[in-house]
């Protein structure tokens, strides 16, 4: 497991690399996830042009073999799902839903999270929700 490692075109650095030999590298991008509308959170909370770059990188990865996950480390505990916010970003949300499409993973997870950690509870109920 390394972190903060150089990949792609556009000089993005991802948060994970994780590499085991004969298995293909595996890429992961954490988005901390804090709005909610009921029990709903969304993602992003304002537009992101960086946010849709990691995407792109990520849907490259996969193109050359690999395996690319995006995880949305959610801080609430009243949600049920995570969905793209298209009301704030909708170029996001459209680039989300291609990464999908194209072989990008999505893993939602409650966290819990205190000074000194942040700890995965479960997984989100409802997971992903992309409409």
């Amino acid at each position: 497991i390394r972190s903060e490692v150089s990949y792609g075109s556009g000089r993005s650095r991802i948060d994970l690399l994780l590499e085991k030999e004969d298995r293909p590298n595996c890429y992961v991008e954490v988005k901390n996830v804090t709005a909610a509308e009921g029990a709903v959170a969304f993602f992003p909370d304002a537009p992101t042009l960086r946010g849709i770059k990691h995407l792109r990188e990520l849907m490259e990865m996969v193109k050359q073999g690999n395996r690319a996950v995006l995880f949305f480390c959610v801080q609430r505990a009243d949600v049920r799902a995570v969905r793209p916010a298209d009301h704030i970003d909708p170029e996001y949300g459209r680039v989300l839903r291609e990464a999908v499409a194209s072989g990008v993973e999505i893993i939602a997870y409650q966290t819990s999270i205190s000074i000194q950690e942040i700890k995965l509870i479960s997984p989100l109920i409802e997971g992903v929700r992309y409409s």
